[in-house]
């Protein structure tokens, strides 16, 4: 550091040496590289932004003193009549010298010219594209993944013993529990080794300034929410093909550059912070990495830094507020469902390169609660447009369900839907020590509640159509015991950021607690327990870089439900993932 500082000196002190020559080209020239190096190395850590501030005031302190100086010289000298011309004598060597200098920085000008011409106007290029194809960008990235889940021996083991855990889109789909069969129950025992692999393919084009269009496509099961995995073994069938995104985006920016307000609409990416990206330590807790948003959501900044030199445009020191609405399940018969949100945080990044980062919302789920058919006797083909609407079209797992109708007069289970109502409180906070670069050692903590959860008001209106565990014990009645609405995960990161290079690499752990009701079950963790709520348990894993833009991921998440009758999983996930 020591010595880039004195390069820094040296630097300012040609800026003066050269004020009092009154060389007015060459000093703005000579200024404009000293601000530029000045602003990397503030931006690297070597100076702070402060101590940059006070070099360029007295940079300029010094070179208004040498200029005063010189002027005061020059008039004390004797004067030079007009008709007076004295030259110099110039050594032949010194005229060599400056000859082959002009020369070379002539050449240098002169090439540089010739060769930004011949790319702008792509020269040698039989067949240019035309201009409107530069507004272009394509991306994607595909994953190919090992996963092995395993079951323990004490899990519970299906309907014949008279207790289990339903598959509440089986049941829905098939019109109830008797009609859904032998697929009316998730596995609990049987291990399983799956292939599988995603496919995502981004084309954005610009189509004004601030203002681009997205589109992404993807593999995966088109009904579900939070994954774009494709499962290999449909005897060479194709896959799956989907349109992940579609949206408009509008970015405006200040006359520094700085990005203060971004409105975004159609199917759109998290517009949540959620403490990182998909490779970079994001919290999945309330929100699953793969689940995409339909609605309009709308990112208000505003900038922090200091008003230095290196802080033009820097977005490492604001405030943020984020605020969205977003369309669930819309029915021409029924109220629609809804998800209204808000969220603001701080980002900021301080001298030495640490970062705190962290981000409260609050979400508001409308219309998402079961609708119970109350015509007696209760029997599915009784429900009118409200009770059907009301059955979630896609689930995890986890939530307290209730019974929305009766399959017939001998079988209570029909249709399933969520007890509860959920409006979640969701704190999300992380900090990075970069004091060990380029390791970084990253702590984080993601919390949930959901003040929507009313117990009283769940037995009041379900009765014994409750059905607490998320799974059906033959023959007896249930009560909800105690609330299940809170959630939570601490989670550690250490190595490079990003492990995008070869021998790059980063490793992580987490623990993760997420009750019953707290979160809605249909958009968190989809890997965790195999996706879902009331599940307790941990994670390790790492990634490490093999080529560029190619690297390697390996996780064990280990859980077990927190509330009911025995149910945990193993879960182990080798990837190799790559980008473009």
């Amino acid at each position: 550091m020591n010595h880039q500082k004195w390069l820094l000196a040296l630097t300012i002190s040609g800026l003066v040496g050269v004020a009092h020559a009154g060389e007015k080209e060459e000093l703005l020239k000579l200024r404009n590289t000293t601000t530029n190096l000045i602003k990397q190395l503030v931006k690297q850590g070597v100076i702070t932004d402060k101590m940059a501030d006070e070099m360029i005031k007295q940079a300029e302190a010094d070179a208004e003193e040498q200029a005063a100086i010189a002027k005061s010289q020059d008039a004390a000298k004797v004067a030079v009549p007009d008709d007076e011309i004295r030259v110099a004598y110039v050594p032949d060597f010194v005229k060599d010298e400056i000859r082959q200098k002009v020369r070379q920085e002539l050449r240098e000008e002169v090439v540089g010219d010739v060769m930004q011409k011949a790319k702008n106007e792509q020269w040698g290029l039989p067949n240019a594209l035309p201009d409107w194809t530069r507004k272009f960008k394509l991306t994607g990235d595909l994953r190919l993944r090992s996963e092995h889940n395993i079951y323990p021996e004490e899990n519970i083991s299906g309907p014949n013993t008279g207790l289990f855990y339903p598959d509440v889109l089986a049941i829905n789909d098939a019109g109830g529990f008797d009609a859904a069969g032998i697929n009316a129950a998730l596995n609990t025992n049987d291990d399983r080794q799956q292939f599988r692999q995603r496919l995502r393919l981004g084309v954005d084009a610009q189509i004004t300034d601030g203002l681009k269009a997205g589109i992404r496509l993807a593999t995966g099961n088109q009904r579900d929410s939070v994954s774009t995995n494709q499962t290999m073994g449909f005897t060479g069938q194709k896959y799956e093909w989907a349109v992940d995104r579609a949206y408009l985006e509008y970015n405006a920016v200040d006359e520094n550059n700085f990005k203060w307000l971004t409105v975004t609409g159609g199917r759109i990416k998290n517009p949540w912070y959620t403490g990182g990206g998909e490779f970079t330590a994001g919290s999945e807790l309330v929100w699953d990495v793969d689940l995409s948003f339909e609605g309009v959501a709308t990112t208000y900044r505003y900038n922090l830094a200091d008003s230095g030199l290196s802080n033009a445009g820097d977005p490492s020191k604001m405030l943020f507020f984020t605020a969205g609405a977003f369309p669930l399940q819309e029915s021409a018969r029924s109220s629609d469902k809804w998800l209204f949100g808000g969220q603001t945080g701080l980002d900021w990044t301080f001298d030495n390169q640490d970062a705190l980062r962290f981000g409260v919302g609050y979400y508001d789920y409308v219309n998402v609660q079961a609708k119970p058919n109350t015509v007696d006797p209760f029997t599915c083909n009784l429900n009118n447009h409200a009770n059907n609407a009301s059955r979630p079209q896609f689930t995890q797992g986890g939530n307290t369900l209730a019974n929305i109708c009766r399959e017939s007069l001998t079988q209570p289970v029909g249709a399933l839907g969520y007890a509860s109502d959920f409006n979640i409180l969701n704190i999300n906070a992380s900090y990075d020590l970069a004091i060990m670069a380029p390791y970084h050692l990253r702590f984080s903590g993601d919390f949930a509640q959901n003040f929507g959860y009313n117990r009283d008001e769940i037995i009041r209106t379900y009765g014994n159509s409750i059905l607490p565990h998320g799974g059906i014990e033959a023959g007896s009645s249930h009560v909800i015991k105690q609330n299940q609405n809170v959630a939570w995960q601490i989670r550690v990161d250490y190595g490079w950021q990003v492990a995008e290079r070869p021998g790059h690499w980063n490793v992580f752990a987490a623990y993760k607690y997420v009750e019953r009701d707290a979160v809605l079950d249909a958009f968190n963790d989809s890997d965790f327990h195999l996706g879902g709520t009331n599940n307790k348990g941990w994670f390790i894993g790492g990634n490490y870089g093999l080529l560029k833009n190619v690297w390697l991921t390996g996780r064990w998440l280990t859980a077990d439900v927190i509330t009911g009758p025995p149910f945990g999983v193993d879960v182990l996930q080798v990837d190799i993932n790559t980008k473009f």
